[in-house]
């Protein structure tokens, strides 16, 4: 056997058996976790996704220059994996070429192209490294010290690669071995500053550059295996076994709270309380994560001073899974030894307490990491399981579970709203008549709240304008349940979401309005899996409906200028983009603007998550740093198409004192002023004296009795 091919096949198996075992013991790591189902569903939604997120780079793609740099280093792996055949194959043979193809010149020209490419692209990293130290970011690699000797040894082992890979291909030119003409442009280039040489030391150094482009290679798959960069092959498995059409909207899994198969023995566990409790797709999310950061770059709780970052979250998850590993793998849960719970002792209270669940950092992951589904596991446990969570949270638990809504009002006065209008708003008592087209879900906040009451008495001007039937349920609606399942009681949830569909079946009711993101999300989303099946669609959808049908005819009565801020749970979470700005484009008057972080990008209220509801004690209120953005554009009107991002918003403009110069209106209350109609933009809360003290990020829609 040649001394090359025994040193290079070697090196192989040698490299390959080390990298081969920690794959194994990932695998039985990641596979131990709790089931994750409909994984599998939905084949071509996940052919279509490894296409566009993983073949095309589709996400990395939205930050251009980094994004390129990364897209190139991506194909030009992908294509030259050609060259490792090749390698291997000049093991054997030194005038070997792949069968058919090996000696198209337009091959070697695409070699040859996306080597260079990712030469180029190793020198913009570099310079973005230089430019954003992440010392400065105190990142620590776990298995190779700094974070920053671990990214600058993956830059010299690619560009080991590149490099190794065209001295052994100009070497080859030299000795009449290369199979590609002169389109293989660097090859040639290099071949010809080495040719002075001559052949016999263009033949060692084709030997010796082979054999450290496969020395290399191989190494390379090991650090791989044993580092953060394990994402390379890990990314697309986790894309591939990701929730479709995406991981926003609805919650991953919906547990069984009936516990009717439960023995007196088994423990019962609701949510993560250890990482042994998270399921298999969860860690796979851990081991993938590429620590890059876009995820914490849109994230509003870390972007105004809140401890919360997704990225520090998913790496603390990670170690502690890595560290828990051989008690994990071999179910050594040491009966009777207690053991600490994953809040506090990896993830700090605040830090758990502090997301919105707005979906940014879903949205920007560019390996598909669902964040918000760990989270709300984590506060899951801690909720039914532990008990533990913030205090002024229990009001608002203990409102919805006796009243029926987060301010503790009452049925009592769910119809009060619609005493104002002066047309007949049919209240079902029974059964939803023959003649009525919608069900009208109002919500919490627009039946309750003041603020809220003006875009939802608003929107039913406008229903009853275009001609549109629909009904209420007045004293039969109750909270849909959205705030108490972030927070994590997901047990008050089901029973919240069993009584509604109770109610809703026994209405009859078949299609619903939404003008509350958050109910419009619950209702489509997450009722389907406890039985509820209805057609939901949110007023900004109808009113531009109605505006395209030519039953609304928006006119002269507003002018200036309009700002849309976009709901999460409407724009992020269920992909309503353009109807609210088609609706505010069709008034004649109106000139929009767009804020700078909007649709996909949008910056949060900071009510979600439960939000509302809880104190907002570090860092900047998020909906100040909303609302600064907002008033940046010169807007005159902020529009939006939420009550809680109205409420969020109106606050914070108030407490700016621009109330005199910005309205802050519903997309029906702008429409309905279009038409010329009086718009009523603040009044004072609704009284709560009886229903007791809530607090609501020190912004909420009512203030303390």
């Amino acid at each position: 056997m040649p001394v090359r091919l025994a040193i290079g096949l070697g090196i192989t198996v040698i490299m390959l058996g080390i990298a081969g075992r920690r794959f194994f013991w990932l695998y039985q790591l990641i596979s131990s976790g709790q089931p994750a189902p409909d994984r599998f569903k939905n084949l071509p939604s996940r052919i279509k996704a490894e296409l566009v997120e993983v073949g095309g780079q589709k996400k990395l793609l939205q930050w251009t220059i980094p994004g390129m740099a990364h897209a190139f280093t991506f194909w030009g792996f992908s294509i030259l994996f050609l060259t490792i055949i090749e390698a291997y194959g000049d093991l054997f043979q030194r005038s070997f070429h792949i069968p058919i193809i090996g000696t198209w010149s337009w091959i070697g020209l695409v070699e040859d192209f996306f080597t260079v490419a990712v030469l180029l692209a190793l020198i913009v990293f570099a310079i973005i490294r230089v430019q954003h130290s992440p010392k400065r970011e105190e990142r620590k690699s776990r298995f190779f010290g700094s974070h920053t000797a671990a990214a600058n040894l993956v830059l010299a082992m690619i560009a080991g690669v590149m490099i190794s890979l065209l001295f052994y291909r100009a070497a080859q030119a030299n000795t009449g071995n290369f199979p590609y003409t002169d389109w293989a442009f660097a090859s040639h280039v290099l071949a010809s500053w080495l040719h002075p040489l001559g052949t016999g030391v263009n033949s060692v150094i084709e030997t010796v550059a082979l054999l450290a482009n496969i020395a290399i290679i191989t190494s390379f798959l090991v650090f791989v295996a044993y580092s953060k960069h394990l994402h390379i092959f890990l990314a697309p498995v986790n894309v591939a076994t990701s929730r479709r059409p995406r991981a926003l909207g609805a919650l991953a899994t919906t547990p069984d709270m009936t516990m009717e198969d439960v023995g007196e023995e088994d423990e019962v566990v609701f949510g993560a309380g250890r990482v042994e409790d998270l399921s298999w797709k969860q860690l796979l999310d851990l081991a993938t994560c590429t620590e890059c950061g876009r995820c914490q770059s849109q994230c509003p709780a870390w972007n105004t001073g809140k401890p919360l970052s997704p990225k520090l979250l998913i790496m603390s998850l990670r170690d502690n899974l890595f560290s828990e590993a051989d008690r994990i793998m071999t179910r050594n849960r040491e009966a009777g030894v207690e053991r600490e719970t994953l809040v506090p002792s990896v993830i700090e209270p605040d830090v758990l307490w502090s997301c919105t669940t707005c979906g940014a950092c879903v949205e920007e992951c560019p390996v598909d990491i669902e964040h918000i589904d760990t989270i709300i596991d984590l506060r899951r446990y801690e909720v039914l399981i532990e008990s533990r969570f913030p205090s002024e949270a229990g009001l608002m638990l203990r409102n919805v579970e006796n009243q029926g809504d987060p301010w503790g009002l009452g049925a009592a006065k769910r119809e009060d709203w619609i005493a104002s209008l002066d047309f007949e708003v049919p209240v079902v008592t029974d059964t939803i008549p023959a003649d009525i087209e919608y069900l009208y879900w109002v919500g919490c906040a627009g039946a309750l709240d003041e603020r809220a009451r003006k875009g939802a008495q608003a929107t039913a001007r406008m229903l009853h304008r275009a001609g549109v039937s629909f009904a209420i349920l007045g004293k039969k609606e109750s909270c849909t349940g959205d705030p108490v399942r972030r927070l994590g009681n997901e047990y008050l949830f089901q029973e919240q979401c069993h009584a509604n569909i109770e109610t809703l079946n026994g209405v009859g009711a078949k299609k619903i309005i939404a003008t509350c993101p958050h109910c419009f999300n619950t209702l489509s989303n997450e009722y389907p899996a406890l039985g509820g099946n209805y057609e939901v669609i949110h007023h900004s959808q109808l009113l531009d409906h109605l505006v395209a049908e030519g039953k609304l005819t928006p006119g002269g009565g507003y002018k200036g200028t309009v700002t849309y801020h976009d709901p999460c749970y409407l724009g992020r979470h269920n992909r309503v983009f353009d109807e609210p700005r088609s609706v505010i484009d069709s008034i004649p008057g109106a000139k929009q603007v767009e804020m700078g972080r909007c649709r996909e990008k949008g910056f949060c209220c900071g009510a979600g998550g439960a939000r509302m509801w809880l104190e907002e004690n570090i860092g900047k209120r998020v909906n100040m740093e909303r609302t600064e953005e907002a008033l940046g554009t010169g807007a005159d009107v902020v529009s939006t198409a939420c009550p809680y991002c109205m409420i969020m918003l109106d606050d914070a403009v108030r407490a700016h004192q621009k109330e005199d110069d910005v309205r802050v209106l519903d997309l029906s209350q702008l429409l309905e002023e279009s038409m010329g109609d009086p718009v009523s933009v603040g009044a004072p809360s609704v009284d709560t004296e009886s229903a007791g003290e809530t607090g609501s990020a020190g912004d909420g829609p009512v203030e303390p009795g």
